[in-house]
Parts: structure tokens; C-alpha cells; sequence
């Protein structure tokens, strides 16, 4: 999902009228052709906007000057599941959270899939930006009530009740050691290494280092809540508005998963806890954590205190992005880059001062 205040890659590509006989002319009068056949929608403007993994994503001006947001599904094999994840966000919507709203079809469908190109059309958020690398002050504890509202709602979803489980299966470090020497062993095969890539390299043996230290960490850990939750809470789709959460955006299926890792994910954005440096991240942290027990009372509290082990075992256990060099090289740029730089610097710091921040909050907390 975008937002109004990320500029687009470039002026509009082309107005649907008049596109050019190229790959992406031919892409622009599909999308024109499907909103105008599926949602009896005139397109005057088509814009492509760079965010995007698994879609390809364009802001819309329609002829009345109403903006709009499509996402083109790249391949029509997993639809079942972009379904169920626009599904989802219409249920957390439904409950009263904060989510862009998907328009439904001329056939009620809250995906277009008989045109040439399969899209969703999304109600368009504007002046808004996103949590990554922003969350400070006020907007702590926003966040944290947006997520506990998000949480508790998804708790009564009907594909999963709420479970106890294992806090030590949050992460499999036999498989993370298997995966950082074979990474490792990548890297030295490579024929030359740019700066990123002789970073990366020095990066996972770093964490190939402190993995003893991650089983400990999770050999600590209660039993904490398993269920359904938005699947991908990143600080790219959290959108803000000043001091409020205007919108949680691209919801992965209705997945059980760890809400500590979730409240951690987005608790511990990489750029937020490197801008703020430790004391002031905290006490952000802090902030975040109270409002989401106010918002979700019927959490247990072990998955509050329990969140920053939870966060710390879980990015130290992930090659990604390091891996992305060897593995995914298309997607290395500057931004993943800063991402990647950022996102170990956290959990190393995490790591470092593990017993005093968890101390802090358990303070806070009880």
C-alpha cells in the first residue's frame, strides 16, 4: 500500500488514452480497461508507484479528482491467498480498526480477476507516512493502541482461536546456524564482493557468533500467545497521520502466529530504534507496551514482557535481507541496504542490553 506523501518513481507514465505500444503502455491500458470494466471507474491518470514485493502498485486519479490505489497481482496462482488477506483486512475493518478500505466490483468481488490483468482497488489514504524510521514521541503509544485494537479483533477470527504455545519455537536455531554457514560459504565463493556484499559476509558471521547466546534466550521464554494477526507488521505498512495510526495496510492471510514477535516487529523498527538510540527507544517502547495492554487487556502479559526476547532470538535467526546478495540479488538497493545495516545494528544492541531494557519494561509493566 502507498501513501500520499511518497512521490512516485516518476511523473505519471502515461495517461490511459494514449499509452505507448510498450510492455508497460500495455500494462497501463489493462488497468484502465479493468477499472472502467470492473468497477465502472475512468481512469484519467495512471501512476506507478515503487513500493511493492509481490504487487505492482499505482495511484489513481479518477475524472472526478478522486484518488485511488490499485494493486496488480503479478500471477494469478496465489489469488486464494491475496483473497484471504484482503479478507482479512475487511475483517479488522469491520471491528474498528484503522485499515484502507478495498472496493468491491461491479460483481461484488473484492478482487478483479476476469480482465487481462487481476487487481484489487483500494480506498487511497492521503498525507499520511509510514513507520519506518518515524516513530517517535506521541506516536509510540498510538501505535501500540492501533495494535492491540488489531489484535484483539483478529483474536476472534474464525480460521484460529487463540492458543498457548512454546515461546522457544519461535525461532529454530539448528536450522539458522545450518543456514548462516552455508550463507557464509556462499559469499566466499562469490567471484568479487561489492561493499554491501563484504559487509553482509562479515554481518552473518557476527550472527553465526552469538547463536549460542540465542538459545539461551529462548530457553527462557513462558509459553505465549499463538493466533491469528495481520502477518507482515513492518513499519512500511503501518501508515501515519501527525500522532495517530491512520491505517495498517497489506495484511498476509489469516496465519496463527506469536503476537510478542509481531508486537516486537513493529516495537523494534530497525530505523526508529537506531534514530532514537537506546534510552529514548525505550521509552517509546515502554509507551507502546502500555498502550497495547489497554487496548487488549485479555493478553497475557508474558507476551508484553516476554517481546523483546522474542524480537531479539527472532532477527538474529534471519538471514534476510544479508542473504539478499546471493540469494535475491534483484532486490539489493540503497533502501534495502539501509534496511539491512539497520535491522543488525538493532538486534545486536538488543542483544547487548537485553537484561536492562527487559528490566525496564517489567518495571513499567507490573
Amino acid at each position: 500500500m502507498s501513501t500520499a506523501s511518497h512521490q512516485p518513481a516518476t511523473k505519471p507514465v502515461a495517461a490511459p488514452s494514449t499509452p505507448g505500444r510498450t510492455a508497460e503502455g500495455e500494462q497501463l491500458m489493462a488497468i484502465a480497461d479493468t477499472l472502467v470494466l470492473a468497477y465502472g471507474l475512468h481512469p484519467a491518470e495512471i501512476t506507478r508507484i515503487p513500493e511493492g514485493t509481490s504487487t505492482d502498485n499505482y495511484a489513481i486519479v479518477d475524472q472526478t479528482g478522486r484518488r485511488h490505489f490499485v494493486k496488480v497481482y503479478r500471477t494469478r496462482d496465489n489469488l486464494a491467498l491475496e483473497l484471504a488477506s484482503v479478507e482479512l483486512s475487511e475483517y479488522a475493518a469491520d471491528g474498528g480498526v484503522a485499515t484502507a478500505r478495498a472496493t468491491r466490483t461491479r460483481e461484488h468481488e473484492l478482487i478483479a480477476t476476469h480482465g487481462r490483468l487481476p487487481m484489487s482497488l483500494w480506498s487511497y489514504v492521503p498525507h499520511t507516512e509510514t513507520a519506518e524510521g518515524t516513530l517517535t514521541g506521541a506516536r509510540w503509544a498510538a501505535a501500540g493502541a492501533a495494535m492491540g485494537l488489531l489484535h484483539r479483533r483478529l483474536a476472534t477470527h474464525h480460521a484460529a482461536a487463540p492458543t498457548l504455545e512454546p515461546g522457544a519455537a519461535v525461532c529454530d536455531v539448528a536450522a539458522a546456524r545450518d543456514r548462516f554457514e552455508r550463507l557464509i560459504l556462499a559469499f566466499q565463493n562469490m567471484p568479487r564482493l561489492g561493499e554491501f556484499g563484504t559487509w553482509a559476509l562479515q554481518a552473518a558471521r557476527e550472527r553465526q557468533a552469538v547463536l549460542g547466546d540465542v538459545e539461551r534466550i529462548l530457553a527462557s521464554l513462558p509459553q505465549l500467545t499463538v493466533q491469528v494477526m495481520h502477518g507482515d507488521m513492518a513499519g512500511p505498512n503501518v501508515l501515519l497521520q501527525k500522532d495517530d495510526v491512520a491505517a495498517f495496510v497489506d495484511f498476509g492471510p489469516p496465519t496463527p502466529g506469536y503476537l510478542a514477535w509481531e508486537i516486537v516487529r513493529l516495537g523494534c523498527d530497525p530505523k526508529s530504534c537506531v534514530a532514537n538510540g537506546v534510552e529514548k527507544w525505550l521509552k517509546g517502547y515502554t509507551d507502546l507496551a502500555l498502550a497495547y495492554r489497554d487496548a487488549n487487556p485479555k493478553a497475557p502479559v508474558d507476551d508484553l514482557l516476554s517481546s523483546l526476547r522474542v524480537g531479539c532470538a527472532a532477527m538474529l535467526c534471519a538471514a534476510f535481507p544479508l542473504s539478499a546478495p546471493v540469494e535475491r540479488p534483484h532486490l539489493v538497493d540503497a533502501a534495502l541496504e539501509s534496511y539491512a545495516r539497520a535491522r543488525h545494528e538493532a538486534a545486536l544492541m538488543l542483544l547487548d542490553r537485553l537484561p536492562v531494557v527487559e528490566e525496564a519494561l517489567r518495571d513499567t509493566l507490573r
